[in-house]
């Protein structure tokens, strides 16, 4: 039976809210949104918001780097303020899921050598290229390896694209392009950027195929990133969850488009068409004839990170088992020697930003005057500066089977510009939590719009991504461009963070940050997980999505 309302209940169609203000509705309802849950959203301030920014985000915090105390105490704040604000710890009865970390500092020579017929090309390090080792050893080597193109290293059968063509590259260094077909939307997603399209793939796919070594070939436009984030993000210590089984590259690598350019041409090569090659299904790797040997002595070392865990259980004993899970990563790149001497890289709104808006959903969720049908987890994971390491953990070693965890919400940069008049919700199109959204949209008088830059991939470059990975529907919010009042400030803002302040020392909270748009994004996110926690059935991945195939299995396992 629906609840009675004094106010006007408005049915989902009409995206308003009901209002009540005598009996209070039905928690299963999920089509409308409440006065007691816009109350509750309304805890959600700037100045909350704003005070966890500045705390983790300061020198005292050393920027956050796993393993090193300002990881320690960004943990320990965390805890704390979950615990302050009644949560329960949500790691098997503790406040942390703690986990190791190998990290791996390769000693990269001055320039890399490559040969071809007696002619020597030497790349220079950091201005042209980043080797990280493959190996959690003290020595990762090439061997007088032969380098081949194979295009955007990429075998998706599904797609009817195979850029191995089932050639033997055992112990061959792998060149290839970043991203992945985008330039014919009867091609893989068109502009649309998948997985393959991304660094991770491509290095598990070459060590999968016995390959010594892969170099990517960097351009901004491919990357969706400047040359100086591939400097910052991949030098230095590199970490790692302990090493596996299985097949490793001995070098990972990134170099610049003009350098490879260079390179080829001493073989007799064109990259520009090597590139048109490697955009048809007919292509087949190329042999380049050109060798290269590369030693890097590691220093190794092991520390521990963990990921935060807080929890409100479910009022519903029966779906109180279940879990909506809020992730945001705590940490960030740490200090760096630079020419300047010791810098900072402080994070603040990569993803202090982030992690205070989950913080202030989860204050906002425990002041309720009743839990959500659901539980619900708020988790602050670590080391996503390294590879998603902290969320991949807990996606290995789940609170609770993955077919239990209805959704994940992921917050990661938030938007200093400003109130906007839209929100943008990474992976829209790809599962049912598309109503939900445009539920809170419609009551927040907002536009929900999909990813402005599908192409840079960013659905796979947060944890979300590892959430998915094990069936899990996901939506990651992020502000919106179209700034009230403002128009062109939130593009320009975008912009100019990206060019100049993304993983650089200058990502500081500094005085001219706005928080209205960061207030209005942790509202969103406090209420679609509200109704998500409250709705009666899991949400799905829409039919043929490349995640729903995990789902239905995490969901089959439940009544194994």
């Amino acid at each position: 039976m629906k609840p009675v309302a004094h106010g006007l209940a408005i049915a989902l169609a009409t995206g308003l809210v009901a209002l009540s203000s005598c009996v209070p509705p039905d928690p299963s309802d999920t089509r409308v949104i409440s006065t007691a849950m816009e109350k509750a959203a309304q805890r959600i301030t700037g100045p909350l918001i704003r005070e966890v920014v500045a705390e983790i985000a300061s020198d005292a915090y050393q920027g956050r780097a796993p393993g090193t105390d300002g990881d320690r105490m960004t943990r320990d704040y965390l805890s704390a303020r979950l615990r302050d604000a009644g949560l329960a710890p949500g790691a098997n009865g503790s406040w942390q899921q703690l986990f190791k970390l190998i990290g791996v500092t390769a000693a990269q020579p001055e320039s890399w050598t490559f040969h071809h017929e007696g002619t020597e090309t030497r790349i220079a390090q950091h201005d042209e290229f980043i080797a990280a080792s493959g190996l959690q050893a003290p020595v990762a080597a090439l061997n007088e390896a032969e380098l081949v193109f194979v295009g955007y290293g990429i075998s998706a059968p599904e797609y009817g694209w195979d850029d191995y063509a089932g050639r033997n590259l055992k112990g061959k260094v792998l060149v290839m392009l970043n991203n992945d077909p985008h330039w014919d939307p009867e091609l893989f997603a068109g502009e649309r950027r998948l997985y393959y399209g991304r660094w991770m793939y491509k290095y598990e796919t070459a060590a999968a195929r016995g390959a010594a070594g892969a170099i990517i070939i960097h351009t901004t436009e491919s990357a969706g990133y400047p040359w100086r984030v591939i400097q910052s993000s991949f030098s230095g210590r590199r970490f790692e969850l302990p090493q596996r089984d299985g097949p490793r590259l001995a070098i990972k690598a990134w170099m610049t488009s003009t350098a490879v350019a260079r390179l080829v041409a001493t073989a007799g090569f064109e990259l520009d068409e090597l590139i048109q090659h490697a955009r048809h299904r007919e292509f087949t790797p190329i042999p380049l004839g050109i060798t290269t040997s590369l030693t890097l002595r590691n220093a190794l070392s092991a520390v521990e990170s963990g990921n935060v865990v807080g929890q409100l259980r479910g009022s519903d004993p029966k779906l109180a088992g279940q879990l909506v899970i809020y992730t945001a990563h705590h940490d960030h790149i740490g200090v760096r020697s630079g020419p300047q001497g010791d810098q900072i890289y402080n994070g603040a709104l990569d993803n202090a930003s982030g992690t205070a808006m989950v913080m202030a959903i989860a204050e906002a969720f425990a002041a309720l005057p009743r839990a959500p049908r659901r539980s619900v987890q708020f988790i602050f994971v670590g080391a996503e500066e390294q590879g998603l390491l902290g969320s991949q953990y807990y996606a290995e070693n789940p609170s609770v089977a993955p077919g239990q965890i209805a959704a994940n919400i992921n917050f990661d940069v938030g938007s200093n510009s400003g109130r906007a008049s839209d929100v943008v919700y990474i992976g829209l199109g790809r599962s049912s939590l598309d109503a939900i959204a445009q539920r809170v949209a419609d009551h927040q008088q907002r536009t929900l719009k999909p990813d402005p830059d599908p192409g840079k991939g960013l659905f796979y470059r947060s944890d979300q991504f590892n959430f998915a990975r094990i069936g899990v529907p996901a939506l990651y919010i992020r502000g919106g461009r179209d700034i009230i009042g403002h128009p062109g400030r939130g593009e320009a803002r975008a912009a100019a963070y990206l060019a100049n302040h993304y993983h650089q020392p200058s990502d500081e909270l500094t005085d001219d940050w706005n928080f209205d748009g960061m207030v209005d994004d942790a509202q969103f996110g406090f209420l679609a997980g509200l109704l998500i926690a409250n709705a009666d059935e899991l949400p799905t991945w829409n039919s043929g999505d490349e995640f729903e195939a995990a789902r239905k299995a995490a969901l089959r396992r439940l009544t194994d």
